[in-house]
């Protein structure tokens, strides 16, 4: 059992990748970087002489003359004993001065030029030195021996949780500038690359969107469409042109069936007429003429859709009357009375006569089978451009309305038809550009509106 997966946003999953990918990227380059230094010399990792001057702040006192003094602390027992190239200066504003170990001639005298400095760094040119010369740190600070100032080497083993602070803060201060401009350079541009690249897959959307079962040979067009998307829409394409081969099988096969069907049911027609009058005939004959209006509604299709005949101006009043000309001994020997009712002048509509006209004797041929074998059944031709067809039977539940025009419904499973009479009228009506409904009749019955679009006066 396959999963179903919901779609997703191919910019915003794009986006996130591409920014998932460059941090890495980062990450793993900052890595390197600092690895480097650390391994070139130009960074001590391990070394931290804020502790050296922590520790001597906490240890400085002052002997009975007031000179300066250390204490023997713990923390001064351990630095000295794990840092054997301990040094340290040591001097308070009186310029008295207290030194522990081989202080460099070069910070040795630089104390009182340096007493209006709180704290500095005291360092080499990174590229124009010996890096292994050893830096040097300057901070005031207050002690119980009052303010005073130490200078001191880095020197001092850095603890761990300062050095994942000081590495964190490193890390974060050139990690996430250059983190944030790639995460906003990747979201604006990403969408707009995305949408460029899948602008000719938009119009091929488009394109596909106007395709319908009466436009055939359409293709969707494969220009400016992205190499991986290629496949899919020539597998569409292949797919079109398969459905248009098997539509077309499909409509000669209508056609000629509707071909073959004409001489066997004008031989029956001619056979019926022979037989003396009763209902069977009636029936006989009425059967046989639907099966004569099918065949013809068949062709009527098929020629439509082939766009033999250009549609021209077609008096729905002169079509009316034909069809009540010619179905109406068939509805006086079932038994009806058959009205029309149109106007005088003439109401038109742009089509083929001879579809509408069977399109209408097939909806009068219905209502004269199916009805009760009594009343009358109307023809009305109402402006701008619709036809009603009217009768008095039951009528047809509002909850199959739209299935009666469904090919091989039926309203009562062992009625007479095969269900394809209705289905053809909507057909003849939809390739004109109209459609037909089923509403109550003005005497209880059904009524049959094909509304289609009236010529325009200009």
């Amino acid at each position: 059992m396959s999963k179903h997966h919901d779609p997703y946003c191919l910019r915003s999953r794009l986006s996130w990748r591409l920014l998932s990918l460059q941090a890495a990227i980062l990450v793993a380059l900052v890595a390197i970087v600092l690895a480097g230094l650390c391994a070139s010399g130009f960074m001590l990792a391990e070394r931290d002489e804020d502790r050296v001057i922590d520790v001597v702040q906490r240890a400085l006192t002052r002997d009975a003359q007031g000179a300066l003094a250390l204490r023997p602390t713990a923390e001064l027992k351990q630095l000295r004993s794990e840092t054997p190239d301990l040094w340290f200066l040591v001097r308070d504003r009186q310029a008295r001065s207290l030194s522990e170990g081989t202080v460099p001639a070069e910070f040795a005298a630089i104390g009182g030029g340096l007493d209006q400095v709180s704290q500095a760094r005291l360092g080499w040119q990174l590229f124009g030195d010996d890096p292994r010369k050893p830096a040097a740190r300057m901070k005031r600070v207050d002690t119980d021996a009052g303010n005073v100032q130490v200078i001191t080497a880095t020197q001092g083993r850095l603890t761990g949780a300062k050095a994942l602070f000081t590495t964190s803060l490193a890390f974060l201060g050139i990690t996430l500038p250059g983190l944030l401009l790639m995460g906003t350079a990747t979201f604006i541009a990403t969408p707009m690359i995305v949408r460029r690249a899948f602008r000719g897959l938009d119009s091929a959307a488009d394109e596909a969107r106007r395709i319908d079962i009466h436009q055939r040979g359409a293709r969707l067009p494969i220009e400016r469409i992205p190499l991986e998307v290629v496949p899919l829409v020539t597998a569409i394409n292949d797919a079109l042109a398969r459905l248009d081969q098997g539509y077309a099988r499909h409509k000669r096969f209508v056609a000629d069936a509707a071909h073959e069907l004409r001489t066997p049911i004008a031989i029956l027609n001619t056979r019926l007429e022979s037989l003396a009058p009763g209902p069977d005939k009636t029936r006989l004959l009425e059967d046989a003429a639907r099966l004569a209006t099918l065949a013809d509604q068949l062709l009527d299709m098929q020629r439509l859709d082939r766009c033999d005949h250009p549609f021209t101006s077609v008096d729905l009043a002169a079509v009316a009357q034909s069809v009540a000309a010619d179905l109406a001994p068939l509805a006086i020997a079932a038994g009806y009375e058959l009205a029309l009712d149109a106007p005088s002048t003439p109401v038109e509509t742009i089509g083929d006569a001879a579809a509408l006209e069977r399109a209408l004797t097939n909806l009068v041929q219905n209502a004269i089978q199916h009805g009760p074998r009594r009343g009358t059944i109307g023809i009305r031709v109402v402006r701008p451009a619709n036809i009603e067809v009217t009768d008095e039977g039951a009528g047809i539940p509002a909850d199959q309305r739209e299935q009666i025009f469904e090919p091989f419904y039926r309203l009562a499973p062992l009625d007479r038809g095969a269900g394809l009479g209705l289905n053809m009228v909507r057909e003849i009506v939809q390739l004109h550009g109209g459609h037909v409904s089923v509403v109550d009749g003005p005497e209880g019955g059904g009524c049959f509106r094909i509304t289609l679009p009236p010529v325009r006066q200009d």
